[in-house]
């Protein structure tokens, strides 16, 4: 489906020059001479280079749709992931680079959101927010009390997080998958 480049959203999957591409990123700008345009941060969803890119309104770019399936993580195996098909509980391996900083948030068991282009799997979307324990958390520096004054902490899973300072080591939390940003405290 061809969309004018001024009507890129982010999330949208584009074709671009012979690729697969996620809008990460938009910017429309409408400068005071010449025509707007809309700058366009994209990642590539085979190898995960980058690009800018500036669209005019009137260049048109092919809006690519993926097929979604549900699938369930079940193991890592070296460098490969093994995922299961929820419908034909047929097993499928993936390297772990396409998941980039998200697979550290994969639970045993846990179920995903596998996108398919031309019935190959090309991303895979956990959840959006994930519960994780905090075991190794900074002691609280006397004297800062500002309400913005956050404390960084490790998860059970190694990535360092920033958190509140009353949030202490063996305290279950919410964490934000994409920003790695702490939420909330668990119920």
């Amino acid at each position: 489906m061809k969309i004018s480049g001024v009507d890129i959203r982010p999330g949208n999957i584009l074709e671009y020059e012979g690729g697969l591409w996620r809008a990460a990123k938009i910017q429309h700008t409408q400068p005071g001479k010449g025509g707007a345009y809309m700058q366009v941060e994209m990642k590539n969803l085979i190898d995960g280079r980058k690009t800018n890119v500036r669209f005019r309104s009137a260049e048109t770019v092919e809006r690519v749709r993926l097929d979604t399936k549900d699938f369930q993580y079940l193991f890592a195996d070296g460098d490969m992931l093994t995922f299961m098909d929820k419908e034909t509980y047929e097993q499928i391996s993936l390297p772990k680079d396409l998941l980039g900083d998200a697979v550290a948030f994969l639970q045993d068991g846990m179920d995903v959101v596998m996108e398919l282009y031309e019935e190959k799997p090309i991303s895979v979307q956990l959840p959006e927010q994930v519960e994780a324990e905090i075991v190794e958390a900074d002691a609280v520096v006397k004297g800062q009390t500002a309400s913005s004054s956050y404390k960084p902490a490790i998860l059970d899973n190694g990535v360092r997080v920033m958190v509140p300072p009353h949030i202490t080591a063996g305290t279950r939390i919410i964490v934000d998958v994409n920003t790695q940003e702490y939420v909330k405290r668990a119920e």
